[in-house]
């Protein structure tokens, strides 16, 4: 099967069975998945977890897939819902990495501090503002989307997205024509 399938197409060869075209589906998404959850959840390891139990969840529902040719926004809209359940128990671990991370000072990656920062300051944002934030302004999803994939109000996610950029310049202390 060749990655020129449509996700439409992918998703009903899935349906009939096929391990492969959910597959290319998985392969195609994956990256998008997880770095929208690296942005929301501010931990590699735990946004690692959530993508795959995204994936898990997205075979298990693949049937309740009403429009396949939105195959994208449904997983975000999973992998979504699976971290609003599991903020509570991640928030723990979250914090123990941040503090590691922003101790370790051998760091020889660039932009590592800017990385911290941001991760730092991103969690500062309530889960629905940071959410509306990770998909509109660092992964380049319009506010129509973002509102389906978060399930609330086009209006509201707007008004998160706005609010949340204003409060991240705030804390990381730019110039606002500078972001």
């Amino acid at each position: 099967m060749s990655t020129q399938w449509t996700d439409a197409a992918l998703v009903a060869a899935a349906r009939s069975g096929s391990d492969n075209a959910f597959a290319i589906l998985v392969d195609r998404h994956q990256q998008a998945v997880r770095s929208f959850l690296r942005r929301v959840c501010g931990h590699e390891a735990d946004a690692d977890d959530l993508a795959q139990e995204t994936f898990l969840a997205a075979w298990t529902a693949l049937r309740t897939l009403d429009e396949p040719a939105r195959v994208r926004s449904w997983l975000f809209g999973i992998a979504w819902r699976r971290t609003q359940g599991m903020a509570r128990s991640m928030s723990r671990t979250r914090r123990r990495e941040t503090d590691w991370q922003a101790e370790r000072a051998d760091s020889d990656q660039p932009g590592t501090e800017l990385n911290i920062a941001m991760q730092q300051a991103l969690a500062q944002l309530p889960p629905d503002q940071r959410a509306a934030v990770a998909l509109c302004l660092a992964g380049d999803w319009s506010h129509a989307d973002a509102a389906r994939i978060l399930e609330m109000p086009l209006g509201t996610v707007k008004s998160h997205v706005l609010r949340g950029r204003a409060r991240l310049v705030e804390i990381l202390g730019v110039r606002d024509d500078e972001t």
